[in-house]
């Protein structure tokens, strides 16, 4: 089933008498058995470069926005990241779906996650309630919790129709400060820019790279910083890269050392300071952003990485392969988690996992 409008993903919501699998663009996996519910509401509604906000149909592909917004020098703060090439999986990544997982590239360290630009959304809840939150203009906060609530949800709280979004100027310029260090001594270097007042826009761990810091911003301001920078970390023999900056972080972002590679990607999201001890526990192969407080895993099919990395805070997730998908949650949390989809979804009709 495909849905072009929202007065048709009502319908498709009101008339469905079996769980609804929502997609967007498929490059992320489709998780259940339940009817496929394609969101095809696609267009940009409204982009206002005065007032940096931008709002569009949430089945609008990631590349028409991205696009829309680079013509008048601007971007999406948190860099959203594509991984249909990491997963296998054909398809272009939609606005919405950006959305439901709030997915977050290497800038969040500085500029937030997704749920961080998202302003505003409309949505249909599990009963075919067409509702709208937040506003259309940064000055207007109206309801932000629900539309940090349904950010990241998935869908399962509800199914997505319009999304609005603050945004940023494009930076000019970047570099990237280079340390070629083992993971194990990657959490010092990262650290260190991190704590460092450079204004760092991203730090990550690549193999055959080593730590990657990036800064961007004016010309003769990224000049000054990466040369500081540099210096700050020259005991772990920094260098500076301007001219394949840009391809690295792309390569970090999409996670590009594993493309095309056999085998199960996890995704751990925990403290970056356990990130070293925690990937040596795992073996395989792994790559860290966001100063190690995310960590890409390539490991062999099979492997329960739970219990590999165990003990560990955080939260694991297999992208790829056969182990349940999302980390089980603790009894208070699971708690709360069903309480809300009692409110927005009774019949769970958003949810194939719950439902089934």
């Amino acid at each position: 089933m495909r849905v072009e409008s929202e007065a048709e993903l009502v319908e498709a919501v009101r008339g469905a008498r079996a769980p609804l699998r929502v997609v967007g663009g498929g490059t992320r996996g489709e998780v259940g058995a339940g009817e496929r519910l394609q969101i095809a509401i696609s267009g940009v509604r409204l982009y206002e470069p005065g007032a940096l906000t931008l709002i569009a149909g949430a089945g609008t592909p990631l590349s028409e926005i991205e696009a829309a917004v680079a013509a008048e020098g601007q971007r999406l703060p948190f860099e959203p990241p594509r991984w249909g090439a990491l997963l296998g999986l054909a398809g272009e990544s939609t606005i919405g779906g950006v959305a439901a997982a709030n997915v977050s590239g290497p800038r969040r360290v500085q500029a937030g996650a997704c749920r961080d630009s998202l302003i505003g959304l409309r949505f249909v809840d599990g009963a075919g309630i067409a509702v709208q939150a937040g506003g259309r203009v940064m000055k207007n906060v109206t309801g932000y919790d629900l539309v940090k609530l349904l950010a990241g949800s998935r869908g399962r709280l509800g199914v997505l129709s319009e999304v609005a979004f603050k945004l940023l100027p494009a930076a000019p310029a970047q570099a990237t400060v280079r340390a070629g260090v083992p993971l194990a001594e990657a959490g010092r270097v990262l650290a260190a820019a991190l704590a460092s007042p450079f204004d760092v826009s991203g730090a990550g761990w690549l193999p055959g790279q080593g730590a990657v810091v990036r800064l961007e911003g004016l010309e003769g301001s990224v000049d000054y910083r990466a040369g500081r920078l540099a210096a700050l970390l020259a005991p772990w023999g920094a260098r500076i890269e301007r001219e394949g900056s840009a391809a690295i972080w792309r390569d970090l972002a999409e996670v590009r050392p594993f493309h095309g590679r056999a085998g199960d990607i996890w995704r751990f999201s925990v403290k970056p300071s356990e990130a070293a001890a925690l990937a040596a526990r795992l073996g395989g192969e792994v790559v860290l952003d966001w100063g190690g407080g995310l960590i890409w895993a390539l490991l062999p099919e099979g492997t329960d990485a739970r219990v590999q990395a165990a003990p560990y805070i955080g939260h694991a997730t297999c992208l790829r392969g056969r182990a349940p998908g999302t980390e089980p949650e603790a009894a208070a949390v699971a708690a709360l988690s069903r309480a809300l989809q009692a409110r927005f979804d009774p019949r769970g009709i958003l949810d194939p996992e719950r439902a089934g």
